[in-house]
């Protein structure tokens, strides 16, 4: 028989079976939503119901290009200064969080801010507003998927890096859903309620095709998803 050490360890290992099961569900329905997606070319498709001949008209609208890119930004930095100051002075839902699951938080948003810029400049693919059916230039439009075939542009737009400002704070879900889930439900849905705003405003100013902010969106999960289940922060000891 076995026994009750084994038991628990068991018991207390399950649990955490069951999410990485869930995690890798949604990363894997992700793809397969996204490759299908990269497959219909609806990527131009949409891009060329938003753009004219002369540009892209919301490219450099207010709203769109000062506020809800520029302005958006200083916002993402007081949340994650706010994050930073948590680690000392935890404040709402970091108070049910361990330091080690506060420390784990911030280090793993901060690396998905930090993946999605070095994933750009790796990247061949040029923005929708530098083709030349949009008066970019002599750019053509090639898929990001296929190697060995360039643009002819200067590259660095794949995957969104806009959108990451919201994106990257997806790490929060993850320790949150144990310890605080309503406040970790509120978090998720904040989180991609702006991303997707974030993402939409992008296609919108010609700065991306659709599929780039979901990209983005499907790398922060999988980065959030992996760390928290390789190197798993500790919880607060029961008292």
């Amino acid at each position: 028989m076995p026994s009750l050490t084994a038991i628990a360890a068991d018991s207390q290992a399950a649990p955490g079976r069951r999410l990485a099961i869930i995690d890798a569900a949604v990363a894997a329905a992700g793809l397969a939503a996204l490759v299908a997606w990269d497959a219909t070319g609806m990527d131009i498709t949409v891009v060329r119901w938003l753009g004219r001949p002369s540009g892209f008209p919301w490219r450099d609208h207010w709203l769109t290009a000062g506020v809800l890119h520029g302005g958006i930004r200083y916002l993402a930095w007081t949340l994650l200064a706010a994050l930073v100051i948590g680690m000392w002075r935890p404040w709402g839902p970091l108070h049910s969080l361990s330091k080690a699951q506060r420390l784990w938080m911030l280090g793993t948003t901060v690396a998905c801010a930090a993946l999605i810029p070095l994933i750009k400049r790796l990247s061949a693919t040029s923005c929708p507003w530098s083709l030349a059916e949009f008066g970019g230039g002599v750019v053509q439009y090639v898929p990001h998927w296929v190697r060995g075939v360039t643009d002819g542009g200067p590259g660095g737009c794949f995957p969104s890096g806009h959108v990451s400002t919201a994106f990257a704070f997806l790490a929060a879900w993850f320790v949150l859903r144990e310890t605080a889930p309503s406040a970790a439900r509120r978090w998720l849905a904040v989180t991609l309620a702006a991303g997707v705003v974030l993402g939409a405003v992008q296609v919108a100013r010609g700065a991306h095709y659709p599929s780039h902010p979901l990209w983005t969106a499907w790398i922060c999960w999988v980065v959030s998803a992996l760390a928290f289940h390789i190197f798993r922060p500790r919880a607060t000891p029961p008292p």
